[in-house]
């Protein structure tokens, strides 16, 4: 993955002071929609008087947040993408990979503004129901996101390639270009057997040279549209704008916003060293203090690299003192990180609600469990693989001091409950509950840590603005594509096909433990589930397995595949943030992979682990 998992002000914007202006305002849309959502629960919980106005103004604040964070992304270079393959190019074609790599976002971000254009253009005449104005204030973030896209996209590409390079690139991509153009009514004539050919083979290899996910799903579908289809590019703009425009999927920059906060005041300092004092005394303690701080600290943030960023710093040190090799620690944070996609308030979680229609609720409740029970798994693997390593034994703490830490822990393991507490007695919406969130750590962190500066807000906000910017702009890409399958025939043909295997719901789970694991490593967890979520959670539904269930299976599934080497991107941050070479820790992950996937066939088999709390 291209993003950092550390928060850079500047980075990209050197010598380009429109975009330092462009991270102020991406900073303010972040912080008006904090406020807007937050009044809105203010409102209606404690005045009983309901602003019918908020959610509206947020979902419009929030596309532009969006857009304006697709462009800082992409200045930063943040996108996500697949680069496992780009090391073994040798250097001259690697230059001319990254050219066409580049080329691709260029192209397609200069196409869609004239459909962007006719979009804002046609949704003139619709008014807002709530803030009474015309729906094109609105759709014109996309529009001015895809003009300034090109332009940074123009920008970079003249930056990073030589001359000879982008000259190469272009040839190529024109004679490529050509040779689909030349075969286009045969790809018509073969009907869905062309499906392949756009959404397997080209989609593969441009995520394959490097192309972010998101571009690459955008230049496929795309190329779909106008090479197999009468469909005017309108309809991509409009179903990007459908995909990008779900309310809940505002919960996603203010999660990734209160997991940032948690880490900047010290918060998941306090639980790490508080989990230290009940366990670190123990030969191969410290393992268990891993995977219980990654247990607490995903229950907070939801973005397996903030959850990763916040502990490793802590943690890891004093494991490389006390003995443990560097390559064991690494593994067990990469697969603790897999085991905790589905404690809440997990993205994932968030987006399968918004792409399938499952209760964000329900899922919340539901996922808790499965962890747990992936986390006692990963115990007992790290109990026979690190207790060995253990030489620098501490000893038993003190009750005191035990107290102590419990007492200085509090605020931080006060917060997954308000969180929790606030979805399921009503207080907030689970788009809203973040904000509560926000509010708790901005008055509990600076009066019990005193570690929050506030000029240490604003480079928070940016990287919140960028990272969600990110994965909205996947998204949108991600709901284009999955229109062009459904629109095809494709998804009632899948349907009729899982429907009809033999075994029925357990021949149905384990193609899809399959299926997402390998989408997991290629795709990571949000564009997969954008793309396959809504094909299969009715099928899922039709051969009795409930969606809770099914949506936790899925999520560990997903989790396996993107820690799994050599192509899944989560192991190669954990690397980063362990500070190693992945070849220190690629041998030794696979045994509490094996031990995750053992648990997660076990959770499949035993639908009551997911449902017991529901």
């Amino acid at each position: 993955m291209a993003h950092s998992s550390l928060p850079v002000t500047t980075q990209g914007t050197r010598g380009r002071p429109w975009l330092r202006c462009l991270e102020g305002v991406a900073a303010a849309l972040v912080i008006l929609d904090i406020a807007v959502l937050f009044a809105g629960v203010v409102a209606r919980y404690v005045f009983d008087r309901p602003l019918i106005w908020s959610d509206e103004l947020a979902a419009a604040l929030f596309l532009w947040l969006g857009m304006l964070g697709a462009v800082l992304a992409l200045s930063r270079d943040e996108h996500m993408r697949l680069s496992v393959f780009l090391q073994h190019f040798k250097p001259g074609m690697r230059r001319v990979v990254d050219a066409i790599a580049s080329l691709m976002v260029v192209i397609f971000v200069v196409e869609i503004v004239g459909p962007a254009y006719n979009y804002v253009v046609d949704q003139w005449m619709i008014i807002t129901p709530g803030l009474n104005i015309p729906d094109s204030y609105r759709v014109a973030s996309i529009l001015a996101g895809a003009v300034l896209l090109s332009i940074v996209a123009l920008q970079s590409l003249f930056r990073k390639s030589k001359w000879r390079d982008i000259a190469i690139a272009v040839a190529i991509v024109a004679v490529i270009s050509a040779l689909l153009v030349v075969i286009s009514p045969s790809l018509v004539a073969i009907g869905n057997w062309n499906l392949p050919i756009f959404f397997a083979v080209i989609v593969g290899a441009l995520v394959v040279i490097g192309v972010p996910i998101a571009f690459a799903f955008g230049v496929t579908t795309l190329s779909y549209i106008v090479l197999t289809t009468d469909v005017p590019l309108f309809i991509l703009v409009n179903q990007m704008d459908h995909g990008m425009s779900s309310l809940i999927l505002l919960a996603i920059p203010l999660f990734i916003f209160l997991g940032l906060l948690v880490d900047v005041t010290g918060m998941a300092a306090a639980l790490v060293n508080f989990l230290a004092t009940l366990v670190g005394h123990f030969r191969g303690g410290l393992s268990y203090v891993l995977l219980g701080a990654m247990y607490l600290v995903s229950g907070i943030s939801g973005a397996k690299a903030a959850d990763m960023a916040a502990i490793a710093p802590v943690l890891l040190p004093e494991m490389k003192k006390r003995g443990y090799e560097q390559g064991e620690t690494v593994a067990l944070l990469a697969s603790s990180s897999a085991m905790s996609e589905t404690i809440p308030p997990s993205l994932i979680l968030i987006t399968i609600g918004s792409v399938t229609g499952v209760s964000i609720a329900a899922l919340f409740i539901g996922g808790l469990l499965p962890a747990a029970v992936g986390a006692i798994a990963l115990g007992i693997a790290a109990y026979f693989r690190t207790r060995g390593n253990d030489r620098g034994q501490t000893e038993r703490a003190k009750a005191a001091v035990i107290l102590k830490a419990f007492l200085v822990a509090l605020p931080a393991l006060v917060l997954p409950l308000v969180i929790r507490f606030s979805v399921v007695e009503g207080v907030a919406t689970a788009t809203e509950v973040s904000t509560v969130g926000v509010v708790y750590v901005l008055i509990v962190g600076p009066i019990f840590y005193n570690r929050l500066k506030w000029w240490q807000l604003y480079p928070l906000l940016v990287e919140t603005a960028a990272l969600s910017g990110a994965i909205l702009l996947i998204i949108g890409t991600a709901t284009g594509m999955g229109w062009a399958l459904t629109q095809s025939g494709f998804a009632s043909v899948l349907v009729d096909v899982m429907s009809s295997l033999p075994g029925g719901k357990f021949t149905f789970m384990a193609l899809s433990i399959v299926l997402f694991a390998v989408l997991g490593s290629l795709l990571e967890g949000i564009p997969a589930v954008v793309l396959f979520g809504p094909l299969l959670f009715p099928v899922a539904a039709a051969v009795g397995i409930d969606e809770v269930h099914y949506a936790m299976v899925v999520i560990l599934a997903m989790g396996l595949g993107l820690f799994s080497p050599p192509f899944g991107i989560g192991f190669y941050i954990s690397c980063a943030i362990g500070k190693i070479q992945p070849e220190e820790a690629m041998g030794r992950v696979w045994p509490y992979l094996g031990t995750l996937l053992l648990a997660l066939i076990l959770i499949a088999a035993v639908p009551w682990i997911s449902t017991v709390f529901l």
